[in-house]
């Protein structure tokens, strides 16, 4: 089902632009108390998850997007919305994402679920009777969509929340590639060329590395980068194979996802149509509200991060009682 969403933006950022900066570097950083788990996976390798303190309620799992942490706002001002409902928050960094680079020579990309998976399962069999709920932003939107639409009905959780996630990965790399997304897509980039310099300067690189320089869009980093280190043919192998829009008929058990027309990321054309969508998927669609933002305002016109009401808002309807 597609319907219209609730968010009005803040008057004085209906741009889509404005709303993105506002909610990633005018926002000021919430303030978490968290405790560390490191978690080893089947492979070898690890991830670190943060967990919320003092509850001892239903568990929400979140994952972040692309460059995202511990240290991303909107993972943050979600955690402590999940705490002050009595629920516990769990974000989940992807591989070497928190801090530390990981064991591997691979890394985490838009379609690696197996993380999430055996996070998931490891959290079921510790507390088989405990309420289970994930979220994703983004990059993590995709690996939420994407893992429901695998797991099905088998999927176990009560239900499942994204947020701005790149439903067709080609379209989306096209989009950020264009005006003045170029400045987003630069930024990322920047980032990612920096964590694989880091990650190689300590062991040997399984691929033969380029002049990472000369990826200057994601089109040519991830042909060049990530579908190789992850055993994917070539870029349109690792697109056609990631994107999440192909697994939204499978999903089986209730997800919403949020997302803005104006989305700066996206293209309004990545936006799936009704028969795209199984019957237990609601997409909440709103003409503005940037990516990861959805900045509205109270009534003394003070900024009000509309996520951290509307996600628990969902959540509550499946985690209570």
């Amino acid at each position: 089902m597609i319907a219209d969403s609730s968010f009005r933006p803040a008057p004085w950022l209906k741009n889509p632009h404005l709303q993105t900066l506002w909610a990633a570097l005018v926002r000021r950083q919430p303030e978490l108390d968290y405790r560390r788990e490191r978690l080893d996976l089947p492979d070898g390798d690890f991830v670190d998850i943060d967990w919320t303190l003092g509850q001892s309620g239903p568990i929400v799992v979140i994952l972040h997007g692309l460059t995202g942490s511990i240290e991303s706002k909107y993972a943050r001002g979600l955690m402590n919305a999940a705490h002050t409902r009595g629920w516990r928050a769990v974000l989940m960094n992807f591989r070497g994402q928190s801090g530390e680079p990981n064991r591997l020579p691979r890394s985490y990309h838009s379609g690696d679920t197996g993380d999430l998976d055996f996070l998931i399962h490891t959290l079921r069999k510790r507390e088989p009777d405990t309420p289970l709920a994930v979220v994703g932003y983004s990059l993590g939107g995709n690996v939420v969509l994407k893992w429901m639409g695998e797991q099905g009905a088998a999927a176990p959780v009560k239900t499942a929340v994204a947020v701005s996630p790149p439903f067709d990965l080609a379209i989306s790399a096209k989009a950020i590639n264009s005006g003045l997304s170029r400045g987003y897509q630069n930024k990322l980039l920047t980032d990612m060329r920096s964590a694989i310099e880091t990650k190689f300067s300590d062991m040997e690189p399984p691929i033969e590395l380029p002049d990472l320089e000369e990826l200057q869009d994601f089109f040519s980093y991830d042909d060049a980068i990530t579908a190789p280190l992850h055993g994917f043919r070539d870029v349109h192998h690792y697109y056609e194979e990631s994107s999440c829009g192909k697994y939204l008929k499978d999903i089986r058990v209730p997800t919403l996802v949020l997302h803005a027309i104006d989305d700066p990321f996206m293209s309004p054309v990545i936006v799936p149509t009704e028969r795209m969508l199984s019957d237990q998927v609601t997409l909440e669609l709103s003409r503005y509200g940037g990516h990861v933002a959805f900045v509205a305002a109270d009534k003394r016109g003070r900024p009000v991060y509309w996520l951290e009401q509307r996600i628990p808002e969902h959540l509550q309807n499946f985690l209570s009682g």
